[in-house]
Order: C-alpha cells, then sequence, then structure tokens
C-alpha cells in the first residue's frame, strides 16, 4: 500500500473529468458532494479560522470559489456568514458547463453567484476579490495548470487565497475505500474519490512545488492548505469588486 501511494498518480483520469462520462451518474455525484465536503473537507474550520477574522473586521468580503463543481462549498459559506449577520457576495466559478448548469439550478443561491469561466478570464476582466479559494482542484491539475492559476490568483485577490486539498496517505485511502462506498452506489462518489487521493500532494510535495510568497500548512488530518496573502494581507481595506 504504501508503494502504491508513494508518488501522485498524475496520469490516472478521474471518471467525472472525461467528457464523455454518464450524465446520470455526474449529477449523482454532484448531488452527494455536499455531503463529502461536510464530512471531510473542514470548511466550517477553515471559515473559522481563516475567513470570519477578516469578515469580523468589515462585516462583508467579496469570494470567489474557483473550480466551484456543484457550489455547495460556495453556498455554505455564505450561509455560515449569514449565520452572523455578516455578508459573504460570492462569485462561484467552474469552466464545466456540467458544473456550471448543476450548480446554478441549486434552490439556495443567496448571496453566490454562478458563471462558467476559467480564473483567467475574471483576471483579464480586472475583477478583484477579498478572498479567493478553491476546494479539491489542485490535484486536477497538470504542471502548467497549477502555475498558471496560482498567478491568477495572485492577481485576482486582495487578501488571501485558500487552496484547500486531500493530503495524499494510506490511511486517508484506505479510510475512504472503507467509509465511502455506500456514496458510490449511483455515482461517482467512491471510485473517484479513490483516484483523487491518489493524484493529491504530501504536505511536502506541495510545499516542493509552491511559488514563492506562497505556504502550506495541515488542514485537519486528511487536507493540506496552500496560502498566499495579497496585498492587503489581513489588515483593513482591500475591498473586493
Amino acid at each position: 500500500m504504501t508503494l502504491f501511494l508513494h508518488d501522485r498518480a498524475v496520469n490516472t483520469l478521474e471518471e467525472m473529468d472525461k467528457a464523455d462520462c454518464d450524465p446520470v451518474l455526474l449529477d449523482n455525484s454532484y448531488a452527494r458532494f455536499p455531503l463529502v465536503n461536510r464530512l471531510v473537507s473542514g470548511w466550517e474550520e477553515i471559515y473559522r479560522r481563516k475567513i470570519r477574522p477578516l469578515l469580523a473586521t468589515t462585516g462583508s468580503l467579496t469570494l470567489l470559489d474557483i473550480g466551484c463543481g456543484s457550489g455547495d462549498v460556495a453556498r455554505g459559506l455564505s450561509r455560515m456568514a449569514s449565520r452572523e449577520e455578516l455578508r459573504l457576495d460570492i462569485t462561484a466559478i467552474d469552466p464545466d458547463e456540467r458544473a456550471y448548469q448543476f450548480a446554478s439550478k441549486a434552490r439556495e443561491t443567496a448571496g453566490v453567484v454562478y458563471r462558467q469561466a476559467h480564473s483567467a478570464e475574471l483576471v483579464a476582466e480586472g475583477r478583484r476579490f477579498d478572498v479567493v479559494l478553491s476546494n479539491h482542484v489542485l490535484h486536477h491539475l497538470s504542471p502548467s495548470e497549477f502555475s498558471a492559476m496560482l498567478r491568477d490568483c495572485e492577481a485576482l485577490c486582495t487578501r488571501l487565497t485558500l487552496h484547500n486539498d486531500l493530503d495524499r496517505s494510506p490511511l486517508a485511502w484506505l479510510l475512504f475505500a472503507a467509509g465511502f462506498w455506500p456514496l458510490g452506489i449511483g455515482s461517482y462518489i467512491w471510485r473517484d474519490g479513490l483516484t483523487s487521493i491518489r493524484r493529491s500532494y504530501t504536505l511536502a510535495e506541495l510545499a516542493a512545488v509552491a511559488p514563492p510568497g506562497w505556504t502550506v500548512e495541515p488542514q485537519g488530518p486528511w487536507h493540506n492548505l496552500l496560502l498566499y496573502r495579497g496585498t492587503e494581507g489581513a489588515g483593513e481595506g482591500g475591498r473586493g469588486d
């Protein structure tokens, strides 16, 4: 098992990334993302530790979610802020039309605007956001795509960028294999989740490819955070568009 996960499985493609994947299984996977992210991704803690302190200084922030998938992370963060009578104005983007169509049909969209777009398009438009983030996106990217997206984030972010991604380990793979197989019935969740772990970076690997100005820290037992502080850092000012 250790040898099996020693190196990133960069040449293994997830089923959901295939243009000809089953649309029913794909939609079922999007529909189950909220449960998966609630169980493993740790966004409530990230909100409490990283986003909430910034909101406390202003009462509102602009936020960009890159590669939003089903849109559940964006909607969840909007709800967290709203419960405290704080405001996140969120733009959630995904270049995949299938993800955009699913996310934009969500019943609850308060505080979230969806777009089918790449981050580079928003850079070209001159957009800026207080906070930029992604969830489970980094391991999908080729080295050139990885570098390009981080450059886009540096241009888009005024205060803080947070990329939350899986940490590859034998324990994570075994626990996901044992505990999440029911969610794989009728969806791609189980098989693609295992592939995602195999494709993901360890903490040391992510630190090694992080450009100057970026830092890496563990996020709970199963994730790593790749962080960048914009020109405004965590201080006052730096309102987004």
